[in-house]
């Protein structure tokens, strides 16, 4: 296929994947393609995937049959955890024309041609995977995800992401600083570190995610950085401290937890308990009392008993946090969970889903009311919602103001005068200097 062309992405997953979608994007972009939407008849379609559920997979099946909807002739290239894990089934949907594992995807161009009577695979086996290519993404100049790491060395026996992603590894400090340099240069107001487990950084260069975290700090010259989701063994006093000190970093942290049981996290294979949990938070909470903690957490994993789920609903009752991502169990191949011996009925585990949002609403609303009256700085985005520009405040609650007085990319201070039912809160730009 002769580069000039039209190409489109879509990206399905973790912000990791946008970040990926990103740089290949750019590469395409540079050697001469288009960038336009899967709906405008592309010449080249690219799949990003993700295979954390089921969903995940029917979702890949759709966009192809979406992308050959708007040209039956278009090159369709299928990548991401999926596309590592299943080569073999994506290569079988109709209209795919390649399937690129972890380290082939990177080298999309090379494999761009005419289409062909059977799919290509080129697949390499994920524990030769070394390489690890920096990048952000680059749709929305608001706010950029800035891939600091890849792969994860834990193993837990739930999650297929070692087998989809590697090893951990990760560039340099200097590569990643440059990196975040070119976000921050293309108008990026806020950068959020992304990673499958970020805070593994450094264990394939002999550095530290402390020193990153501090580098980017003094470095780049963005106003606003944020970490993405990291584990509560890897999140230090010394990062506390220092998102509680800088200027850049968020007061706001998300921290996977997963259950409340001890039992169920050691059969998770997780690397800690509830009391080193217990500890993370009460350490955030003494420096920054206002910070947004998210957390993370799996219902009807095997073996989780009524009495441990439970226990996981009291623990997160009486823990002060903002928010919660509730996920429900689902067995996925070539993990060590479907093995276990109780299988918790789905649809008990989707009950149970169903009492930890409720409960992670009312946790937000009650983090969001405690900002009433007062005026924050908020980050607004290009986006516009029936008549509304919202964007974030540095605690992560999300603030809705009529679009004609907010203008997007800007940090403006609002003072924040009500919560409303649907997860936002509202105000009115402010001369108040920011709490």
């Amino acid at each position: 296929m002769t580069p000039g062309g039209t190409a489109a992405f879509h990206t399905l997953g973790c912000k990791l994947n946008f970040s990926e979608t990103s740089t290949i994007a750019r590469e395409l972009s540079e050697a001469g393609y288009a960038r336009v939407g899967i709906d405008d008849a592309p010449d080249v379609v690219v799949i990003n995937t993700c295979s954390v559920t089921e969903q995940a997979d029917a979702k890949c099946r759709n966009a192809v049959r979406r992308a050959l909807n708007s040209n039956p002739e278009a090159f369709v290239a299928v990548i991401g955890c999926y596309a590592q894990l299943k080569p073999k089934e994506i290569s079988d949907i109709e209209g795919v024309d390649i399937v690129l594992g972890a380290a082939e995807k990177f080298n999309l161009l090379n494999h761009i041609s005419n289409k062909k009577s059977q799919s290509e695979v080129a697949v390499g086996p994920i524990n030769e995977v070394r390489s690890f290519i920096p990048g952000f993404s680059s749709q929305d100049r608001t706010r950029t995800f800035l891939k600091v790491q890849d792969g994860c060395d834990y193993f837990c026996s739930f999650c297929t992401i070692p087998l989809a992603r590697g090893r951990s590894r990760n560039a340099s400090i200097k590569e990643t600083v440059l990196t975040a340099q070119s976000a921050a240069s293309q108008g990026a107001k806020e950068i959020v570190l992304t990673g499958v487990n970020i805070g593994d950084f450094g264990k394939s260069t002999g550095e530290t995610f402390f020193n990153l975290v501090r580098a980017l700090d003094k470095e780049v010259p963005a106003p606003r950085f944020r970490i993405s989701s990291i584990e509560p063994n890897l999140l230090t006093p010394e990062i506390i401290k220092w998102v509680a000190d800088s200027n850049k970093f968020q007061p706001h942290f998300h921290i996977p937890l997963q259950s409340g049981s001890d039992r169920v996290l050691k059969a998770m294979r997780r690397r800690y308990g509830t009391a080193l949990y217990r500890q993370r938070i009460e350490a955030i909470r003494k420096v920054l009392p206002n910070a947004s903690i998210g957390v993370d957490v799996i219902t009807g994993f095997p073996n989780e008993t009524d009495a441990a789920f439970e226990e996981t609903q009291a623990f997160l009752l009486d823990l002060p946090i903002s928010y919660l991502h509730v996920f429900t169990y689902s067995e996925r191949a070539r993990t060590t969970a479907p093995r276990m011996t109780e299988n918790v009925p789905v649809d008990v585990r989707k009950n149970r889903t169903k009492q930890l949002r409720m409960l992670s609403l009312k946790k937000q609303r009650k983090h969001y009311e405690q900002f009433v009256g007062t005026a924050k700085q908020v980050l607004f985005e290009e986006s516009v919602e029936d008549g509304l520009r919202f964007g974030y405040t540095p605690e992560y609650v999300r603030v809705g103001i009529d679009a004609p007085t907010a203008k997007a990319n800007t940090i403006t201070s609002v003072q924040i005068n009500t919560v409303h039912a649907a997860g936002y809160a509202s105000g009115i730009i402010s001369q108040k200097i920011p709490a």
